[in-house]
């Protein structure tokens, strides 16, 4: 499933206004009902993101994978849930029925608020807790940052990763200033952690200036990673993928510039291109 956003794309010095497909990205609330002592139970599993379609399928590999379920013919249904929101009319909440809870402990399957390294809000038992957001806009008048120096930013990643020049399989973060210096960079097998650390690191040595500084990171861009950025009032996130709509339409809200496909010589600009000077 995508959805086509307007774009500018800069491309050997040359600005295009294009339209571009973007992966849909959307939560999905898992829920389990289920009998105790002949009583009907409902429990919240998990949240995930996801892009929608084959939700019944999703739920039905969740609930065998995390062996709540050791047959599939366990589930008496699955229905979904919740009014069909968003822009793109869509329920986010999916229901399981299954017809046999003996000798399964639902407790030691229910994730509350844990986080993994490839999700951060894989876990989390309410979509409420998605919307931890700010108030207020962010200022657009700055940070004002060159596209020399945004060109610049996947080498600029890369050569700060120890980790990977040894692996090869590790993501990371990197606050930049507007003349091209790194300020810190943190790694991690997680974009989310990776992202975390920065964020921990550079708050807790005081060297944040929202004046001046953007963040570069080596993944696609998704709703947790522009969130993340948000909370520190970062004007400017850039990923070497491509961003998802809710990141786009999450930074469209609240008035971050979100750049994708960030390369040596282009960009997609998927919102507020006044911060990008030409």
């Amino acid at each position: 499933m995508d959805i086509k956003y307007n774009v500018t794309r800069l491309k050997n010095n040359k600005l295009d206004d294009i339209k571009d497909s973007v992966s849909v990205e959307e939560p999905l609330e898992m829920n389990l009902k289920f009998k105790v002592n002949d009583k009907w139970q409902e429990e919240n599993l998990s949240i995930t993101m996801r892009t929608p379609g084959n939700d019944e399928d999703l739920i039905s590999g969740f609930l065998f994978n995390e062996r709540i379920i050791l047959n599939i013919n366990e589930i008496e249904k699955i229905e979904k849930k919740g009014e069909k929101v968003g822009d793109y009319n869509i329920q986010n909440k999916i229901e399981a029925t299954i017809n046999n809870t003996k000798n399964i402990d639902i407790a030691k399957f229910k994730r509350n608020f844990l986080t993994n390294s490839s999700c951060g809000v894989c876990g989390k038992t309410s979509l409420d807790t998605l919307e931890a957001l700010k108030s207020e806009k962010l200022n657009l008048s700055f940070p004002k940052i060159n596209k020399e120096i945004l060109l610049k930013s996947p080498s600029l990643l890369v050569n700060e990763q120890s980790e990977f020049s040894k692996t090869g399989g590790i993501h990371a973060s990197s606050l930049i200033d507007s003349n091209g210096n790194v300020v810190a960079t943190k790694e991690d097998v997680g974009r989310h952690n990776a992202l975390d650390k920065l964020i921990g690191y550079t708050h807790k040595k005081k060297l944040i200036d929202n004046h001046s500084q953007f963040i570069a990171c080596s993944g696609r861009l998704n709703f947790e990673l522009v969130q993340k950025g948000l909370m520190s009032n970062i004007g400017l996130m850039a990923g070497v993928g491509a961003p998802t709509s809710l990141a786009i339409d999450l930074a469209k809200r609240f008035g971050m510039t979100l750049l994708g496909f960030v390369k040596e010589k282009s960009f997609n600009i998927y919102t507020y291109k006044e911060r990008v000077l030409l």
